[in-house]
């Protein structure tokens, strides 16, 4: 097999520090509104398949279930060897501080798996191993991966990688993945990178502040839906931040919108809902931003969804008797 990296994305800025700042993306999707319902994506555990982590960024130190490493001989170092990796963790589950940034899901808990290197390469083999890792890996309170999240691809279908993938799905695992950032700024042309492009997977496009589709970002018949992706702020190694772009930073922003969703859904429904359910709640909280479903599929990421409460009690204000 030939080696998989990461999608080419772009480093806009580093800083030393956030200024107390919640990131447009954050506030785009509207977590906060989800936040102040209660959910916070509390303990739902998202795998993040990257570069590694600054465990001892003070963002995301709380956030960090544990981890390992499919690049080296050593698989108890999973510390971020790049910056990507730390940036994805920030955007999904950076804890809220008073002089930091705050993730999607502020609760929710990572496990990190490295699966990339310093210079963003990893084997195909190592990305197989640790999506079956995950599926099988348990914490000490039983915990188990609800979500996997994988800002990575190539141009190559390995077929190995997609049943992979398949069992994960099977094994109730929301797989989300970067569409690619390969695009031409046409939504009419198709371009694939892989995992993406499976049907089994949640694939993300970008956008940017305006709304309007990153130029970089793929456009193709399995887009899911869109999100954030340009100039993006997060967590960077060193207890610093930066800004990024790219269908990397996009995909965090959906992994976190599942540990917030499963949360509340499950909370409302009263059991477990099985992937297929947790995809439909996913496109609920959709909004159309006037593309082509080649270029934003469902829409918009916006949490924006009435509980089935609040909205069964609209309807019975709302209910008028025939004269």
């Amino acid at each position: 097999m030939s080696e998989v990296r990461l999608i080419p994305f772009k480093l806009e800025e580093v800083l030393q520090t956030a200024g107390e700042e919640i990131p447009y993306g954050i506030q785009m999707i509207n977590a906060p509104a989800a936040w102040d319902q209660g959910s916070k994506g509390k303990d739902v555990v998202v795998a993040v398949l990257d570069t590694g982590c600054d465990v001892n960024h003070p963002d995301l130190k709380d956030r960090v279930i544990g981890g390992r490493n499919f690049t080296s001989d050593d698989p108890e170092d999973y510390l971020d060897g790049h910056y990507h990796g730390t940036h994805v963790a920030g955007t999904i589950a950076a804890s809220i501080n008073k002089l930091g940034v705050a993730g999607v899901a502020p609760e929710a808990k990572l496990l990190i798996l490295r699966v990339l290197g310093a210079d963003g390469s990893g084997s195909y083999q190592g990305i197989i191993d640790a999506i079956n890792y995950a599926v099988e890996w348990r914490g000490e309170n039983g915990e188990r991966v609800r979500v996997m999240s994988m800002s990575l691809g190539g141009p190559d279908d390995v077929p190995e990688m997609h049943e992979a993938i398949k069992n994960a799905t099977a094994n109730n695992v929301m797989v989300v993945c970067a569409a690619g950032n390969e695009g031409d700024s046409s939504e009419r042309s198709d371009e694939h990178a892989y995992p993406g492009y499976y049907k089994e997977v949640v694939q993300v496009g970008a956008v940017d502040e305006q709304k309007h589709l990153a130029d970089f970002s793929n456009t193709n018949d399995e887009i899911d839906l869109v999100a954030p992706g340009v100039n993006v702020l997060s967590t960077y190694p060193g207890e610093k931040y930066a800004k990024l772009s790219g269908t990397s930073m996009a995909t965090p922003h959906v992994s976190g919108a599942l540990a917030v969703l499963i949360l509340k859904e499950e909370a409302e429904f009263g059991r477990e809902l099985t992937d297929p359910e947790i995809y439909a709640q996913l496109c609920k909280n959709t909004q159309s931003i006037g593309l082509t479903k080649k270029g934003e599929g469902n829409g918009l990421l916006y949490l924006g969804m009435e509980s089935r409460k609040e909205a069964s009690q609209k309807e019975e204000k709302n209910v008028t008797v025939p004269k």
